[in-house]
């Protein structure tokens, strides 16, 4: 038996790239697929989710969710992704249609009828807030929850303490974190230095001469660019390719420890951020009235701090071959 996997994105180029890796992976099976309002707006994601699964020859079902977050406007990240969050190579449109079923209740029934299924979130936790705020029972029902998302203890990628999907709907990551899933957070860090696809990755990706790694080149070239503006690096950062990396193989993960998160919801300065009680001394005496709620929601999370760059690249190449 596969192990099945719910993924819930917000497609751009890099989630494009991850759902290709489960799509083509021979030891999961992917079950359902959610889309969110983050990078694009939620009907451009859910296109790319659906073009995408074309390209794999895959009909999993995919279910259209959350147009905004939970108590804010919806704030793309198009800059960085292209108007349509691909590029803007002009993909033709996908032949066929999201399923009618909402993303949160189509969360909620796939955990029921796949218990200990692995779901990987790779945009802003909006539809899974909602999916847990109308049944929290389903977070014990989860294997593993690998989020793609957080900048524990270092620099943010969109304000100077927060990652992008944290920030971009705060309030429902500190529902998903204290809601008692057994999370697995890869931070925004995990992609960058040598996890970059450099010059002669890129050119040996585009030597498969198949169609998904010519695609996966091609649909991350303003990417490219928008992450050289941002952060000094040049090449292609994939922090959605490298969560699914670690979802399909954790033993790529060769630093990790256990701590209570929490995310920032009330500061405009460091809204999103998330906060790693990396010393453990939330429980502290002149702690624990701020960490109460989140001491007592449950399980410390799993948080991944390197990987070995060499295998998530080749788990990367196995999936473009």
């Amino acid at each position: 038996m596969k192990l099945p996997f719910l993924i819930d994105t917000d497609t751009a180029s890099d989630d494009a790239v991850a759902l290709i890796m489960a799509l083509r992976s021979p030891q999961i099976r992917v079950v359902a697929i959610t889309t969110v309002a983050g990078n694009v707006d939620v009907y451009q994601a859910t296109r790319n989710a659906i073009y995408t699964t074309e390209l794999c020859d895959s009909n999993v079902p995919v279910f259209r969710g959350a147009e905004q977050p939970l108590k804010r406007a919806h704030r793309s990240a198009t800059w960085f992704h292209g108007r349509d969050g691909l590029g803007d190579h002009g993909y033709p449109p996908p032949r066929r249609s999201p399923e009618r079923q909402s993303a949160p209740d189509a969360i909620i029934d796939t955990i029921e009828s796949h218990p200990g299924l692995v779901m990987v979130t790779l945009g802003p936790l909006t539809n899974v807030a909602l999916a847990l705020e109308k049944r929290p029972d389903i977070a014990a029902k989860v294997g593993r929850c690998v989020v793609m998302g957080g900048a524990p203890c270092c620099e943010g990628n969109v304000t100077p303490a927060a990652e992008y999907n944290m920030w971009c709907d705060p309030e429902a990551a500190r529902i998903v974190v204290r809601s008692g899933l057994p999370i697995e957070l890869v931070g925004w860090h995990l992609c960058r230095g040598e996890a970059v696809l450099n010059a002669s990755d890129i050119q040996q990706v585009l030597s498969f001469g198949t169609s998904v790694a010519k695609f996966a080149v091609e649909c991350n070239s303003r990417a490219q660019e928008a992450f050289l503006e941002q952060a000094g690096e040049d090449g292609i950062s994939l922090p959605d390719p490298v969560a699914m990396a670690v979802a399909l193989d954790a033993s790529i993960v060769t630093s990790q420890s256990e701590h209570f998160v929490d995310v920032e919801t009330e500061s405009e300065l460091t809204r999103g951020m998330t906060v790693v009680d990396r010393l453990n001394v939330a429980d502290d005496e002149r702690n624990r009235d701020v960490w109460a709620s989140r001491l007592a929601a449950g399980p410390r999370a799993k948080v991944f701090w390197a990987i070995d760059n060499a295998r998530w690249k080749q788990a990367l190449y196995a999936a473009l071959r």
